[in-house]
């Protein structure tokens, strides 16, 4: 009986967090940063980040044999090289949250 139990509780919250972490990847960037975070984002954290993906890249490289070694260089190349290049590029500008706005899409009516 607890065996049975314990699988259905298990099942059920196996399928609540798979449930929660697809509408995490679902949400669209959607911000509205002000002027000054705007400025900020520009002039700070972006020179920032850059040095940070500069950095990365190279501690990755130096790091490349023993982290082939240990089977993780995807996942050392994804923290290191991937995550402050996204940040650093593909993040709007003032946002706090990495990826692109929504592009509105214009309807022509006839």
């Amino acid at each position: 009986m607890t065996a049975k139990l314990s699988r259905i509780l298990t099942t059920t919250v196996a399928m609540c967090l798979m449930a929660f972490a697809s509408l995490g990847h679902a949400q669209a960037v959607d911000e509205s940063p002000s002027a000054l975070a705007m400025t900020g984002d520009a002039l700070l954290a972006r020179p920032a980040l850059l040095v940070t993906t500069i950095l990365g890249s190279a501690v990755y490289l130096v790091s490349l044999p023993f982290s082939l070694l240990g089977g993780n260089a995807g996942e050392v190349g994804k923290v290191l090289v991937v995550g402050p290049a996204k940040a650093t590029f593909v993040r709007c500008l003032g946002c706090t949250m990495s990826g692109r706005k929504p592009q509105a899409v214009a309807q022509n009516d006839m």
